[in-house]
């Protein structure tokens, strides 16, 4: 019976993927002596919030992850990351292979909002193993599982996730919105002549931080839903639209 061990011994952003991709660079070792024909790897990567310090600014941006400070001994569980597939060639002894994780700048994802979140030190992750193993005997071939226990943890540093979201999205972020808000920014946006959509919000926010604009910013803030948001229009000068 085959007897396998992981462990991560590197990490970079892959440059050119279709998408924005991790590359984790997996060592694997074969301890039993069995030539391992192929294997069918699935990895579950976790992330461990726990196990990290943080400064003040990255305090801020989790509050509404994880809540207030006093509250972190209850609220920072690890939680899942993504699961991704590898195809692992023939081998005997070791071999290493690259684990790439396709990465996404979806703030409906509590990873995508950690790992916003975080610029200092390292994210604690850990890296749980599964699938199937093919091996070549005597007798032929025999298949066998991964065993559930195995598994790496490794320390990615937080600038890589950054690195990778810079390469593919340079400067920018992503977020997404319900299509009605999206008409009515698209109005508000064409009513004032505004270029970009930088400048777009950058006015709606301007206009909340004034008096003139409390009103706007308390719809904003105590909308229900996307139907409930009504966007200021452009002075008219006294005219009627």
């Amino acid at each position: 019976m085959s007897d396998l061990e992981f462990e991560v011994v590197g990490v970079s952003p892959e440059r050119y993927a279709a998408v924005p991709t991790i590359t984790f660079r997996v060592r694997i070792t074969e301890q039993s002596g069995e030539s391992i024909h192929a294997v069918a790897l699935r990895t579950q990567i976790m992330i461990e919030p726990q196990r990290r310090r943080y400064v003040p600014e990255e305090e801020e941006r989790l509050l509404a992850q994880f809540g207030e400070r006093e509250r972190w001994g209850q609220t920072l569980k690890p939680f899942m990351w993504t699961t991704v597939s590898t195809m692992v060639t023939a081998f005997t002894e070791t071999t290493e292979v690259d684990v790439q994780v396709p990465c996404t700048y979806d703030f409906e994802l509590g990873s995508t909002k950690f790992l916003h979140a975080v610029e200092t030190a390292e994210v604690p992750l850990n890296l749980l193993f599964g699938g199937t193993i093919f091996s070549k005997g005597e007798s032929g071939f025999t298949v066998e599982p991964v065993p559930w226990n195995k598994e790496a943890r490794f320390g990615m540093p937080a600038s890589i996730w950054r690195a990778v979201m810079d390469i593919y999205f340079p400067g920018t972020g992503w977020v997404r919105i319900q299509r009605e808000v999206l008409d009515k920014l698209e109005r508000f946006r064409t009513i004032r002549g505004l270029a970009t959509w930088e400048r777009t919000l950058d006015a709606l926010l301007a206009e909340s931080d004034s008096p003139n604009g409390l009103e706007t910013a308390e719809a904003l803030a105590g909308a229900g839903d996307a139907d409930a948001i009504e966007l200021p229009s452009a002075p008219t000068n006294g005219a009627t639209s």
